[in-house]
């Protein structure tokens, strides 16, 4: 949270001119409430059973750039389809800009419940590891968003022009 996913990505697929979704309004849609509503009432477990279902669905969907929340790419089967059906990208950001980003808003459930650096750290000790595991790594910047949009487009070109198999995820 805080990375630019979905300001990343709706950026993204204007560029490369392809629909964007994010998959947390498309759960909270479906769900017919908010996502922190989802937390408090049914509790993580089932926002994350509801978003792998969300997930699933939006991958048979034609080529498109999708946000996914933070705590998707944790589920083992929800990174395993999303790692052959999709060509995945982490937007990789240090603690200070995490901090100053998610700190402007009051929607992220799980900062709630504590202090948010302390959260955060944790969050990232935890899932850093696994977030690697993405095909390509960006580093989201303290900068216009364009900036880090010219630096995934490109790092995703580099991906597919040396990993050609690859192509047909992204065509």
């Amino acid at each position: 949270m805080g990375a630019g996913k979905t300001c990343i990505g709706r950026k993204l697929a204007e560029r490369l001119d392809l629909p964007f979704m994010d998959a947390d309004t498309q759960i909270a849609e479906a769900a017919g409430c908010s996502i922190s509503e989802i937390f408090e009432r049914h509790g993580e477990a089932a926002f994350r059973d509801g978003e792998r279902r969300v997930i699933l669905r939006l991958l048979g969907e034609p080529v498109h750039v999708m946000a996914i929340g933070g705590g998707a790419f944790m589920d083992p089967e929800t990174r395993a389809l999303i790692l052959e059906k999709a060509l995945s990208v982490w937007l990789r950001a240090d603690i200070e800009l995490l901090l100053s980003r998610v700190l402007r808003r009051n929607t992220r459930p799980l900062l709630e419940t504590g202090d948010p650096r302390e959260i955060l750290e944790k969050l990232m000790e935890e899932r850093y590891p696994v977030y690697a595991e993405a095909n390509v790594i960006v580093d989201s910047l303290n900068a216009p968003p364009e900036v880090t949009v010219a630096k995934t487009y490109e790092v995703l070109a580099a991906y597919i022009k040396d990993n050609p198999q690859e192509s047909r995820k992204a065509s």
